[in-house]
């Protein structure tokens, strides 16, 4: 005797798909560095935009020497 479960099926279209797995989306990014005598600098930068909307994130972290 089969104990698994039946799972019912269904067709799902592209479109439907695109929404549940998130989508089309693009993204970048881009950092920037810089070694002084003094200090070292990152900066950093990231943009997304999806039908959802757009997500964008900047940092910059800096040591002394």
């Amino acid at each position: 005797m089969n104990l698994a479960p039946r799972i019912a099926t269904a067709e799902i279209s592209d479109a439907d798909l695109d929404h549940v797995s998130g989508g089309l989306a693009a993204g970048g990014s881009g950092g920037l560095f810089l070694e002084t005598p003094i200090a070292d600098v990152f900066a950093g930068l990231t943009a997304v935009v999806s039908t959802e909307g757009l997500v964008a994130g900047a940092g910059v972290h800096a040591t002394s020497v």
